[in-house]
């Protein structure tokens, strides 16, 4: 029986098309549909349901070095209140989630995991923990929405004092408040766009729900569902775990070497990293050229020679034309490259594209 979010009822009332998702109800779009949520994000803001993702906690004095050990991106400078994006390996090489690691304190870490992985996750952190260090699934008593947009920080300035907003892309306020709601305000999101993630307990979240929604009325914020999410984050060529990554694709092959340090001291998937050499196939975009749309696994051929598979694909509606992220032999990773997908026993022509597919100018700053 899949999980209703402290905003169900919220999401019924606006009339969403609520589906099961990562073992929860959760809305798809709402009346106003994907297309028009989507370009509310470019060019206004949206606010998201994110509730279903997952937060758990290390704490104690060994709390660093476990972090380090699980998972491949460098956390050992990290300074109060800075969020960094990692992987989290296998031991051989392949990815068991991607997440945020967010530091409190020297002796405290929170990670924000992804919902379908959840508890899969915690039994892998649980295995792989040593010395002095408290483990914690605290995913039951955070909920989390998303405010995104150019326009979100003028909405959030309506409710927060400017002390509680994050100035750093990929920084955040412990201790924030919003509307007078307590939240842990981060500077992050999964859209491409400047805005916030807001971290609060689940009895507080319709309020703050509706005190976003009933703020931002005039920059035009609108509630949007799991669909836009998708579209906006293809769009910024975000990897999503179970499609650009999963337990056999190692982070080097789809494009996630930034937040791969090998000359850290050890972590685990180290040694599998180093086992497999050099990637043979990389994540790349590919431009729809010909007529139609593909999806996710599709097979991508060089003349009559199969070169790779399609990992994610949609229309892209800020930019108004079809594309797909793929892996593909390193071979026929250049840009430009003139390929075939096949789309229900059809090919149909594309071509090898730079990404991000969009790119805003804030997204500039780095992430490591």
């Amino acid at each position: 029986m899949e999980l209703k979010t402290p905003l169900y009822d919220c999401h019924v009332q606006c009339r969403g098309k609520v589906l099961p998702f990562a073992g929860y109800l959760l809305p798809v779009q709402y009346e106003t549909g994907v297309i028009a949520e989507h370009m509310a994000v470019r060019k206004a803001a949206g606010l998201f349901d994110v509730s279903h993702m997952g937060e758990v906690t290390l704490a104690g004095k060994d709390a660093l070095s476990n972090v380090q050990r699980l998972v491949t991106n460098d956390c050992g400078r990290m300074y109060d209140g800075q969020v960094k994006y990692s992987p989290m390996c296998n031991e051989t090489g392949g990815v068991v989630d991607d997440l945020l690691v967010y530091k409190l304190n020297q002796e405290k870490f929170l990670l924000v995991i992804n919902a379908a992985n959840r508890f899969k996750d915690v039994e892998w952190i649980k295995g792989h923990l040593s010395g002095s260090v408290e483990f914690k699934d605290i995913s039951d008593q955070v909920a989390q929405l998303a405010l995104q947009g150019p326009k979100s920080e003028e909405i959030l300035l309506k409710l927060t004092e400017i002390k509680d907003i994050p100035v750093k892309y990929y920084s955040f306020v412990e201790r924030g408040a919003v509307g007078g709601i307590p939240c842990l305000i981060s500077k992050t999101g999964y859209t491409g766009e400047e805005g916030y993630e807001l971290y609060c307990k689940p009895e507080t979240t319709k309020n703050l729900w509706n005190s976003l929604l009933e703020a931002g009325k005039e920059e035009g914020l609108i509630p949007c569902g799991l669909g836009a999410r998708d579209t906006l984050r293809l769009e910024a060529a975000m990897p999503l775990y179970g499609h650009e990554m999963d337990d056999a694709i190692s982070p080097l092959e789809t494009g996630l070497g930034f937040a791969v340090k090998m000359d850290k001291e050890d972590f685990i998937g180290k040694k599998g990293l180093e086992a497999r050499g050099e990637p043979e196939r990389k994540r790349v975009g590919l431009y729809i050229t010909g007529r139609g749309i593909a999806r996710e696994k599709c097979t991508v051929y060089f003349e009559d020679k199969t070169v790779g598979m399609t990992t994610s694909g949609t229309h892209l509606p800020y930019l108004g034309r079809p594309a797909v992220m793929a892996l593909l032999d390193m071979e026929y990773t250049k840009t430009g490259t003139k390929l075939d997908v096949e789309v229900r026993g059809r090919k149909i022509a594309a071509e090898v594209a730079e990404l991000p597919f969009y790119k805003k100018e804030f997204a500039k700053q780095t992430l490591r």
